[in-house]
């Protein structure tokens, strides 16, 4: 099984968006048994709070199921238990290398950099565009799952 852990720094957008979009991905190609996908922040601020308004609204808007997800932070724990702790930002990267204490298997990196043109996903909470988010959310997801075979 494949264990990924998305992050961003508050667990209600960027990084809630990416663990549903690949779990709806995974689904849709009957891959679900092969992975566990889960979601998680690096800060404490929205710790219990649910996936932001404008993520459930643009997932709607697509399609895709959005669960009853709530914003933990990540743990030094995570770094063991999961395969891949994709980052949305350069920000988040540093504060994740930071929570596991290092990155000596190399598990860490940000989602747009499986793709052609590596880049930070923009903050929605700031920006307020969740189209971009979910666009550049699916191009990652797209370049991940095509590096793991699929």
């Amino acid at each position: 099984m494949i264990r990924v852990l998305f992050i961003c720094y508050g667990n209600i957008c960027r990084s809630t968006m990416a663990e549903y979009v690949m779990k709806d991905l995974v689904r849709k190609t009957g891959r679900e048994q092969e992975f566990y996908i889960d979601s998680a922040a690096t800060s404490t601020e929205e710790i219990g709070n649910g996936v932001h308004y404008g993520t459930r609204q643009k997932l709607r808007e697509v399609g895709i199921p959005c669960g009853d997800h709530r914003a933990r932070q990540m743990t030094r724990g995570d770094y063991e238990k999961f395969d891949y702790l994709i980052g949305m930002d350069a920000a988040n990267i540093r504060n994740m290398t930071r929570i596991a204490g290092g990155d000596p298997e190399r598990k860490i990196c940000r989602l747009l950099d499986f793709t052609e043109s590596p880049r930070d996903i923009a903050d929605p909470w700031y920006t307020g565009n969740f189209d971009e988010t979910y666009e550049d959310v699916c191009e990652g997801l797209d370049a991940f799952l095509k590096t793991l075979g699929g």
